[in-house]
């Protein structure tokens, strides 16, 4: 139910096409949110919030979207929340990690072991980033194969982290196929954090044929000069992006 207490169903990680990577329309992300029961859906694009932002703003009446941005460090993918700044790409994980905290934000680690993304713990000396953040994802719908999402989960557990189940939606039909229950209202960084404590999991895992958009996607948005953002340090940017 999220802003009157009681039960909460999240999704904290999706894309839309402020993603170098989707083309879904932020409003058709929040129909399929809201009619599929979510009550929360953190919309986290590559390395930007301003498509975020904007849909925060123009949510429809029971679905609060938090602003969120996944960001390319240095060490791999971080999911940050509640931002008001985007975080750069670039930077070293605990460089970001730091940045997020000093706008009062969340910091998570999506698909953590999964072999074929930018994923912050097949490095073990990583491991030591868990004890600055909040969540891991145990469940990614969008991890291919067995044993990514176990690791995972053993590893939330091992660290005594809250593990959460995400869709990682590149499309709208995507939306909730992987979600979060959780006790509490997360609409706030204090309110998401008292309610992890309380999460369970919902697993399910994405389409292939919403996984074959995703390459289609890619192109589109190139030929749209809609690449992704260029780390720290280098020259260039997306075209009407915040910076």
């Amino acid at each position: 139910m999220g802003p009157s207490g009681g039960r909460a169903f999240i999704d904290l990680h999706c894309h839309t096409k402020g993603s170098f990577d989707s083309l879904t329309d932020p409003r058709a992300a929040m129909n399929a949110a809201r009619s599929r029961g979510l009550t929360h859906l953190a919309i986290t694009d590559h390395d930007r919030i301003d498509v975020a932002v904007r849909a925060r703003d123009a949510a429809p009446d029971g679905l609060t979207v938090i602003v969120g941005s996944e960001v390319k460090t240095l060490d791999g993918d971080l999911i940050c929340l509640f931002l008001d700044e985007r975080i750069p790409p670039g930077l070293p994980a605990a460089e970001a990690i730091a940045a997020v905290r000093a706008q009062g934000g969340l910091v998570g680690i999506p698909h953590p072991f999964d072999r074929f993304r930018g994923s912050l713990l097949n490095d073990p000396r990583l491991e030591d980033l868990a004890g600055r953040v909040d969540w891991v994802e145990g469940w990614n719908a969008r991890v291919i194969g067995r044993g990514g999402n176990e690791r995972a989960a053993e590893f939330a557990l091992a660290h005594r982290l809250p593990s959460v189940a995400v869709s990682d939606a590149h499309t709208s039909v995507e939306i909730g196929v992987a979600y979060t229950v959780v006790d509490g209202n997360p609409s706030t960084p204090d309110g998401l954090l008292a309610a992890l404590a309380t999460a369970a999991i919902v697993p399910g895992r994405a389409s292939y044929v919403a996984r074959a958009i995703t390459p289609m996607a890619k192109l589109v948005q190139r030929a749209r000069g809609n690449g992704r953002v260029r780390p720290v340090g280098s020259d260039g940017g997306v075209a009407g992006m915040d910076r």
